[in-house]
């Protein structure tokens, strides 16, 4: 836990994804940089983490940038579990140039606006490195091409490419690469009907940049749903996939019930520990029991105003749920009848299938619609 330093009582993070703003801003933090230590001890070329909505998938990310990125404010990790790590923060931290994309707002109701709002965000990550027009170590022709990229002009699959190619010919060292939400385009173009179009985009646009790209270092991808290496990658097949099965990184997406205890406690709410248990700590991931951050810092939030509050679900409509509101509508007796027994607080027995597409759990709630009409 982030200790009170001597300065007013810390803000619960409501909505705050920015590490930055989060540790120079006043707001409480449950210690996640561990993460940092465990993925440099472990780390493949490309990592992908997959978790659901609202477990600090965003935060991790702008952590890892603000670690890793030349330039950083090392004074954020002060206290922290990584600070600790005395030789591996001398190594690693503010030593390398770090390429940071979040995929989430690439909502288009077609592929071209789609593909100009991919292209929004590829230009405004290289107006970050525009410090590269005065390298004395690119020539004009490397120069031209991060001019191109800042404008949206050239190859939007090789994008990743390039870019990690001059950052690493100025710096002299290999890239880090981070997306975010890396799934998000591919659920909006499959409800609307490009799909296909998409998932070649993806393929080529995280194929030139991350396989077999010898100026990047690592990289890091979080989403929803895992990469199903048949069908959305097929150029695309080395990552190392981390999901809420696995006992690896297990502790570091989510809050642990210390966490939580560490949090009421702070706020002076130890009394509510049961209750936040009871409506919050409804996951496991690998070996450890999980509950949702944003119900706990909302919920905590809610109660330090005012404690005349029942808990409530504030996950719910923060996100968009069209996949989950397509499965109920077309879901057969079976299905319907497995989730009233969920609703009753009674538990159901499933197989679970560790790689699906959008494409292909789409065909599958299309024929069992079909089947019950």
């Amino acid at each position: 836990m982030d200790g009170d330093d001597g300065m007013s009582i810390k803000r619960p993070p409501v909505g705050i994804e920015s590490f930055e703003k989060l540790r120079t801003g006043n707001f409480y933090y449950a210690d996640k940089t561990g993460m940092i230590k465990e993925l440099l001890e472990n780390w493949s070329e490309v990592n992908l983490f997959t978790r659901p909505r609202r477990f600090g998938k965003s935060l991790t990310m702008s952590m890892l940038r603000s670690f890793f990125e030349i330039g950083t404010d090392k004074n954020l990790f002060r206290g922290l579990a990584i600070s600790q790590e005395t030789m591996l923060c001398e190594r690693y931290m503010g030593q390398y140039p770090v390429i940071s994309l979040s995929l989430k707002q690439v909502k288009g109701k077609n592929y071209e606006a789609a593909r100009t709002q991919m292209w929004n965000l590829i230009k405004a990550e290289a107006e970050r490195f525009d410090y590269l027009q005065d390298s004395g170590r690119l020539n004009a022709r490397d120069k031209a091409i991060m001019m191109n990229l800042s404008e949206g002009i050239g190859s939007l699959e090789e994008s990743h490419y390039l870019r990690s190619r001059l950052l690493s010919k100025h710096h002299g060292k290999e890239v880090i690469i981070l997306i975010d939400e890396y799934d998000v385009p591919l659920q909006k173009a499959e409800a609307n009907g490009y799909y296909d179009d998409m998932t070649d985009l993806i393929s080529q646009f995280f194929g030139y940049g991350m396989k077999t790209n010898d100026y990047v270092l690592f990289s890091v991808i979080t989403g929803c749903l895992r990469i199903a290496k048949e069908s959305i990658f097929t150029g695309f097949n080395n990552p190392k996939v981390h999901t809420i099965v696995d006992d690896q990184y297990d502790e570091w997406f989510g809050f642990t019930d210390e966490e939580v205890c560490q949090m009421l406690h702070y706020y002076e709410l130890d009394e509510y520990y049961e209750t936040t248990k009871e409506w919050y700590d409804g996951y496991l991931f690998g070996t450890v029991n999980v509950y949702c951050p944003w119900d706990v810092i909302n919920w905590c939030d809610q109660l330090r105003r005012s404690q005349n509050h029942t808990p409530q679900n504030f996950w719910s409509n923060t996100s968009s749920n069209d996949m989950v509101l397509r499965f109920v509508e077309l879901a057969d007796e079976t299905t319907k009848a497995d989730l009233e027994e969920l609703s009753e607080g009674k538990s159901i027995d499933k197989d679970v299938q560790m790689e699906l597409t959008y494409r292909r759990l789409t065909r599958a709630l299309t024929i069992s619609g079909a089947f019950c009409s």
